[in-house]
């Protein structure tokens, strides 16, 4: 095909992930049921891809990797991973190039609420700590992911990699009864931003995705939709950023909330769900 036909019929993008290897970071639920790790785990197997479900529980993770292997055979694995200590995520790299032969997809989605407390209150260090585990853990994901997709072809039309940072509509927001939580997640989107800008030249995307997970019954009638999110809002965010029908899109920020940060004060009353309301509503006196 000339250049000149190559620019006007493109190859076309597709949704496939066939051959694809991701590896997810907390892909266990914290509970029974289907979280974002999970739903994205599912997700990206459903669509091809082998998929390293990670987790500090082991039995989380091999959970996941279960729903995976009943629906689609041999597509799941689980692994035990501490995403705060740099030879686990090492070594979690090493044993998808190892077992696998590639490494296409990182979803980096590890995190929790962390210590409450303004400035004022907050513990120093419970604060270090939960930085470690939203933010730094993500860094160390992606300095040994990063080399692992450079070995890849580059492909035409999907380049050598996809990242994607779960973070979260606080880390755009903030606005909640805690310091760490918002400060983690708005990291989290300026260290996307300045990943992609890092990696694009080696055709590594990475991408953000915000999903809103506050106080879910406080905020159901506060979006614009009128609907309550699930995971698998998350994951199929996850999945497309993943997939080649994303090539063009690398340092996005994309919220997963129904319009909550579009509308912020659109409460059916016209009022605003303040902080001190989703307080309230989480039971914190």
């Amino acid at each position: 095909m000339s250049s000149d036909t190559t620019y006007l019929y493109p190859p076309r993008p597709t949704h496939s992930l066939e051959g694809r290897v991701a590896i997810v970071t907390g892909a266990g639920s914290q509970a029974e049921g289907i979280g974002n790790g999970r739903a994205a785990s599912i997700l990206l197997a459903e669509s091809g891809a082998t998929v390293l479900c990670t987790d500090i529980n082991l039995s989380s993770a091999q959970a996941t990797a279960q729903m995976i292997n009943d629906e689609f055979p041999n597509r799941g694995l689980a692994v035990k991973l501490d995403v705060t200590n740099e030879e686990e995520c090492k070594n979690v790299v090493q044993l998808a190039l190892d077992k696998y032969g590639r490494l296409d997809i990182l979803v980096n989605n590890v995190g929790l609420s962390g210590p409450g407390g303004s400035a004022v209150e907050v513990d120093p260090a419970k604060w270090a700590q939960g930085l470690e585990i939203n933010v730094t853990s993500m860094m160390l994901m992606t300095k040994y992911a990063v080399p692992a997709m450079e070995k890849n072809e580059r492909h035409p039309i999907s380049g050598r990699g996809s990242i994607i940072n779960i973070s979260s509509v606080a880390g755009l927001k903030g606005g909640v009864p805690m310091l760490l939580y918002p400060t983690s997640k708005g990291a989290i989107i300026n260290m996307t931003r300045a990943m992609a800008a890092h990696h694009g030249p080696s055709g590594i995307r990475v991408n953000c995705v915000c999903p809103d997970e506050s106080v879910r019954e406080a905020r159901r009638e506060s979006t614009l939709l009128k609907t309550e999110g699930n995971g698998w809002d998350c994951g199929c965010a996850v999945r497309f950023l993943a997939s080649d029908e994303a090539r063009w899109i690398t340092g996005h920020i994309l919220p997963v909330d129904a319009g909550d940060t579009a509308a912020p004060n659109a409460t059916p009353g016209g009022g605003s769900l303040s902080p001190l309301t989703l307080k309230a509503a989480a039971g914190d006196k």
